[in-house]
């Protein structure tokens, strides 16, 4: 089968496709012969920053056709989508029995690698933010594969006014046909009107607007891999708070909350209050390219990879 890997760290240069044999599932796991795979933010930042190569995980949505001693939600021939921590980038990936889930009909494997985990986060970050309907709401990275989504749950859960922020003027267009109702650019002197809520999906030097641009009382989540700091004071003054949110760490110890967001994302869709935009749905071989998208910034929605099994 095709796999793509990398064996040292640097720009999308570095990845390059193989042919290797296919693996084989373990207790607990599904063999997926995958249709879509997801391109990520942090997994393109470790190839170019890491210190050591490793498997290219993420996102993966395809048909089961073999699963593992133990497994019992699963047969081959379901349509599923999970998060591989394994070899993702690949005609064939092993996916954990609990880091997975069934597509609806009403679903592509497009949709559905583009929809659940940058939804689950989207949702996630929302939810760790405790919104009360009526709220004014900014998301940064807003164009990105989480932050459009953001936008759209933001405006479905009520919120007054929502503001995107981007890094260019040629994402305006897109995050408003999204939902927002304002649009800033970072370099911009003023995020505008201040806002209850921030969700951050930047971090670095973005964080000081970010928290700037927070009323009295506002709340901050940052769930990029991004880093950075942010100075106490800048919180007393207004009483504003900072939380982070983590998917995975919800994934392990609040499962419950896992499928029921799922679930409600999944519904959302079928009823067309969802829409999982796709900037770029490019083939296995071309990995290199959809990295240079995701690393420029210039993606206006998610950015997938198909295997051609469909």
């Amino acid at each position: 089968m095709r796999r793509v890997r990398f064996e040292t760290n640097g720009g999308p240069e570095v990845l390059f496709v193989e042919e290797v044999a296919a693996p084989e599932p373990g207790a607990g796991e599904l063999l997926v012969r995958t249709d879509a795979i997801g391109v990520t933010l942090p997994v393109v930042r470790k190839v170019r920053e890491g210190s050591e190569t490793f498997a290219l995980g993420g996102e993966v949505a395809g048909t089961v056709v073999a699963v593992g001693a133990g497994v019992t939600a699963f047969a081959p021939g379901d349509r599923v989508t999970g998060l591989c921590f394994s070899h993702g980038y690949a005609e064939l990936a092993v996916l954990h029995e609990a880091m997975a889930s069934r597509v609806p009909d009403h679903a592509s494997p497009v949709e559905a690698v583009a929809l659940v985990r940058s939804g689950l986060v989207a949702r996630g970050a929302y939810e760790a933010a405790r919104p009360v309907r009526g709220e004014s709401v900014l998301v940064t990275a807003a164009a990105g594969a989480v932050g459009q989504l953001a936008l759209q749950l933001a405006r479905a859960g009520g919120a007054s006014r929502v503001v995107a922020a981007v890094s260019s003027a040629e994402k305006v267009g897109f995050v408003r046909e999204m939902g927002a109702d304002d649009v800033v650019l970072y370099g911009d002197a003023s995020w505008g009107e201040p806002v209850d809520i921030v969700l951050d999906g930047v971090g670095g030097e973005l964080l000081t607007p970010a928290v700037k641009a927070l009323a009295p009382g506002g709340r901050l989540v940052a769930f990029s891999s991004g880093g950075g700091t942010i100075e106490a004071y800048d919180l007393l003054v207004g009483g504003k708070s900072v939380v982070a949110f983590q998917m995975a760490l919800i994934a392990r110890t609040r499962p419950e909350w896992y499928a029921a967001w799922r679930d409600e994302l999944w519904e959302l869709h079928r009823a067309g209050a969802l829409r999982a935009a796709v900037h770029a749905a490019l083939p296995l071989e071309e990995a290199g390219r959809a990295h240079e998208l995701i690393e420029s910034r210039r993606n206006q929605g998610k950015v997938v990879l198909l295997t051609g099994a469909a």
